[in-house]
């Protein structure tokens, strides 16, 4: 067997000293290089083979690394090994597990799944062909010696693994494989497998826990696909029900029996396996689950009823809609009798235990729904359910408020659980639902002085839950019929009235006025409850309470509250200002006073502040004034905070100062969203006021430092004024495009163009004189910034570029499409001809769908405006010489992806440029195709006849088609 790549047949002790995980680096290094020599060479891994077939080495970690060899060999060059290596390769395995039955020293775990990987790899390469008796190999020589059987088992987990486990993604050909793989193991070997596991089962549950759990987790992993037959039998079954009372093996047991229950059956032998063995479960007392103390079996058993409660639904479901009414009764019965376990497994103390069951719980309403009419019994364990919901969402005393950790995470996840079951009973009784809510609702409410927190917060997050529960709540409850005061009505005077609002604890706080906001609406139907709200969200218990949490979140539910009644507000503005002067306090980075609002929640009382004077009802003087005084403080903050920029050296006070500037310019722009079509900024006479905060802004754009946050900040400034200013904002844009074209990284530029392009789309024809005046400074900053050389690996500035491109053959496509040809007419021709090899090379060099896509609608456009009779000089000749050419030439390119979609709209604007030129010059355009185009591609004048043919066709559809199918075949 030696040949040139033949290495000693004895392993390299230095390197192996490397892959010890405390060696030093050069040793590691060594092993690595080694490990690679191993895999690579035609035999060298039979040095690896030896060594495990004799046991020559104690050492784990070198084990593990002679069975990484072979597994290499195994999974990537299996087929090029002669037959006499691959028999080596079954002999070194069956010699290692040989060693394993002596009894000396077990190996360690991570190093019996390595050999039952590298067993299962073989198996899924031989089993078919070469080692069809791999099984009976493995049981003949294991018997019944523990320490086989722990590999044999570890070996049938692996195998599942890489032929059954879904979660595992296979090619058509691995999943071909492996259904042949469970088809054979069907026919030959799987009756064999399951009684070694009921020998095991037997022989083992008594004295090695560990292995029987092993062995049952397999039986559960192989159910789903064998005859189920063999496993859901008396004796089978028994003996899995006798390991449910075996402290070690119980919480397995349960896992089988519950892979057992989900196999997928025919409804009626689906019926009868569960019913067959709840009774069997039943009369064993598991039923009695108030006697269990061991919380993580009662998990499992819940997750079992679980299963076995969905199974049974889901026969009832079938048996329904086939029409077989006398067994789908039967089935329901027996799923009515699970009721009561359910319920006591649902509001059992453990949340898991009670999140485990929660899916049939659900699956069970459903049923009820869909049922004519319910039975009293039916009603009653509808009214279990709900009660248990209502204790269960309560928070216990653990709960950490203040540094919620994973546990918290799960409970609020868990009540999400609790909420479905909520939203579900409502569907099947909306009464019973708001009766309850409203008799816990009432009851608190009249006592929560003396009621502990997580009483009065259950009690107030029920109402809260009713708004989704019952739909019709939000609107319909609170019509102001006073005879027809509902539930929720009164219900909302309670709460307000009550004085809950004063309860210390965060978690009522927040729900209050969470359930406030939900239910605003019946502020509309009595609005005398206003004033007593108001002051609530302006106090101790909301914008000023001591958590910086609670001040948070009310600063955002006040703003929803303002913007909802902002009609019922007039009477309350001036003071509501007044109240909340302190908190728009632009906060300077210097004074190291900790603020009570993050400047987050600021940009939401500015926006507050804004809805209020704009929708006041006083004259347009009174809110200039007002939002004048408004503003004031926050453009002499920035003035003061720029100039100290100015000066300041220190990059850190810098980067703090900018902060700052840039909040002032968000919470200006924040007031801006107040205005709408019918109160615009100059009908509430406020133009004046923003043009000042223009006025104030823009000079940051030129100070020296910090340019990237100023820039964006003032940017999104002018973004928005242009929406509320209109014309009054255009004599700013001149200098303030000069100042963001200064310098310009590519992200600035990006940003830039979409402000431009705003400007042209809305402005049109008023802007031309200025575009005509930025465009080549623009374009030519663009070309210098995507002309910089990048390292090739500089994933980052590859993206940038490509952003950019687009921004700018987007910037292109908006001058086009605007009709404002003469911008780009009026650059000469020197400069016209440059951005349109920019756009040809857009449609062309770049495999880029989207800029290409843009590139051809442009290049449309242009022929629609300058390329008839009366176009543009020079620009017929430009359209045969460049455009033409792109249009073939970028679907024949090997990155034009036909079978990607964004390409696909790509070329069909490259088919409608086509159509354009047509439509645009005619004949001459179809007999340069036919004379000059097509014959130097080398198309044959056939195809050449055609393709000219269907270009004058009318219905641009049959054009595409037949473009996306003459590409497809041109690139074969």
């Amino acid at each position: 067997m030696a040949c040139e790549s033949a290495l000693p047949a004895i392993m390299d002790e230095q390197a192996l000293l490397g892959l010890n995980p405390n060696a030093d680096a050069c040793y590691r290094q060594r092993a690595l290089a080694y490990f690679e020599q191993l895999k690579e060479s035609r035999d060298g891994w039979e040095v690896c083979a030896q060594a495990l077939a004799k046991g020559i080495y104690g050492d784990d970690h070198v084990k593990f690394f002679c069975f990484q060899v072979l597994e290499h060999q195994i999974k990537f060059r299996h087929g090029s090994l002669t037959g006499a290596q691959q028999q080596l390769i079954r002999e070194t395995l069956m010699k290692w597990l040989q060693l394993q039955l002596m009894g000396g020293q077990p190996e360690k775990p991570f190093i019996k799944n390595k050999a039952a990987q590298v067993l299962a790899l073989t198996f899924v390469r031989e089993y078919l062909t070469i080692w069809p008796k791999f099984f009976f190999d493995l049981l003949s020589l294991v018997g019944l010696n523990p320490h086989g059987l722990d590999i044999y088992l570890r070996t049938l987990m692996a195998v599942d693994a890489e032929v059954v486990d879904r979660d595992i993604l296979h090619s058509p050909e691995e999943t071909r494989r492996n259904t042949l793989i469970k088809d054979h193991m069907r026919e030959s070997c799987i009756p064999a497998l399951v009684e070694s596991w009921y020998q095991i089962l037997q022989t083992y549950q008594r004295s090695h826990s560990e292995l029987t759990c092993q062995c049952l987790e397999v039986v559960g992993a192989y159910v789903s696909w064998i005859d189920l037959n063999l496993i859901a039998n008396d004796r089978f079954v028994n003996l899995l029900l006798s390991h449910m009372s075996v402290e070690e093996l119980r919480e397995e047991a349960c896992d089988c029996l519950f892979e057992i229950i989900n196999k997928g059956m025919d409804p009626v032998d689906k019926t009868k396996l569960v019913e067959s063995l709840s009774q069997v479960l039943q009369s064993a007392g598991f039923f009695n689950v108030e006697q269990e103390e061991d919380v993580d079996f009662l998990a499992k058993f819940s997750r079992l009823v679980n299963g076995m409660g969905q199974a049974l639904v889901l026969s009832w479901t079938k048996l329904t809609k086939s029409g077989d009414v006398k067994v789908a009764t039967e089935t329901l019965q027996a799923l009515e009798a699970k009721v009561p376990l359910l319920l006591q497994l649902l509001v059992h103390e453990d949340d898991d235990i009670s999140a485990n069951i929660v899916g049939f719980c659900y699956d069970y309403l459903h049923v009820l729904k869909q049922l004519p009419l319910l039975t009293d019994q039916q009603k009653n364990n509808a009214e279990a359910i709900m009660l248990a919901v209502m204790k269960k969402l309560t928070y216990d005393d653990e709960y950490n408020f203040e540094n919620e950790g994973e546990d918290e995470a799960m409970f609020v996840e868990y009540r999400k659980q609790l909420k479905m079951l909520l939203d579900r009973l409502a569907q099947v009784s909306p009464e019973l639902v708001l009766e309850s809510v409203r008799r816990v609702f009432t009851s608190t409410m009249q006592g929560w002085q003396t009621a502990r927190f997580m009483e009065v917060e259950v009690a107030i997050r029920l109402f809260y839950m009713l708004g989704e529960a019952l739909p019709a709540s939000h609107g319909a409850h609170f019509t102001g019929d006073g005879s027809k005061a509902s539930a929720l009505q009164d219900m909302m005077r309670t709460l307000i009235s009550s004085g809950v609002s004063e309860y210390r604890h965060t978690s009522v706080t927040l729900e209050f006025f969470e359930t406030v906001v939900r239910y605003d609406k019946f502020f509309i139907v009595e609005p005398q409850h206003i004033p007593s709200i108001l002051m609530a969200f302006l106090d101790h218990r909301g914008l000023r309470h001591s958590s910086p949490k609670v001040r948070s979140r009310v600063a955002y539910l006040f703003s929803r509250f303002i913007k909802t009644l902002h009609k019922h507000m007039n009477s309350y503005i001036e003071d509501i200002l007044s109240r909340i002067q302190d908190l728009l306090e632009l906060a300077p980075p210097e004074n190291g006073f900790q603020a009570l609002l993050s400047s987050d929640d600021q940009l939401f009382m500015f926006e507050t502040a804004g809805v209020l004077i704009v929708n006041g009802e006083s004259p347009a003087d009174r809110k200039q004034a007002l939002m004048r005084s408004l503003l004031t403080p926050l453009l002499e903050a920035f003035r003061l905070l720029l100039n100290k920029l100015t000066q300041e050296g220190d990059e850190d006070r810098q980067t703090a100062l900018a902060d700052c500037l840039s909040h002032a310019v968000g919470f200006a722009s924040r007031t801006s969203k107040a205005f709408s079509n019918k109160q615009t900024v100059k009908l509430c006479g406020c133009s004046e006021v923003y043009l000042d905060c223009l006025q104030t802004f823009l000079p940051a754009l030129s100070c020296p430092v910090q340019r990237g946050a100023l820039r964006s900040a003032v940017r999104s400034f002018l973004h928005r004024m242009i929406i509320c200013l209109e014309e009054e904002v255009l004599p700013f844009i001149p200098a303030a495009s000069e100042h963001m074209l200064k310098d310009c990284e590519p992200k600035d530029l990006q940003e830039f163009i979409p402000l431009i392009s705003q400007i042209t789309a809305k402005f049109k024809s008023q802007v031309s004189p200025f575009l005509q005046q930025i465009f080549m400074p623009l374009v030519l900053a663009i070309f210098e910034v995507l002309s910089q050389p990048a390292e090739d690996n500089d994933q980052t500035a590859a993206l940038e570029k490509q952003m950019l491109r687009r921004s700018y053959f987007s910037f292109i496509q908006t001058i086009a499409s605007s009709g404002m040809n003469e911008v780009m007419a009026n650059q000469g021709a020197e400069n016209i001809e440059r951005v349109l090899f920019t756009i040809i090379q857009g449609a062309v060099d770049f495999p880029d769908p989207i800029a290409q896509k843009t590139c051809f609608i442009i290049l449309s456009r242009l022929v629609e405006l300058w390329g008839g009779k009366d176009g543009l000089v020079g620009f017929p000749d430009f359209i045969y010489k460049h455009i033409v050419p792109a249009c073939f030439l970028a679907p024949l390119k090997t990155t034009f992806d036909l079978s990607d979609a964004q390409t696909v709209l790509a070329l069909s604007e490259c088919t409608l440029t086509l159509k354009m030129i047509h439509l645009r010059r005619g004949l001459e355009f179809i007999q340069f195709l036919q004379q000059e185009y097509l014959p130097s591609l080398h198309v044959s004048p056939e195809i050449t006849q055609e393709l000219c043919q269907v270009l004058q066709q009318p219905d641009t559809k049959v054009v595409k088609n037949y473009m996306k199918a003459f590409f497809q075949q041109a690139k074969l």
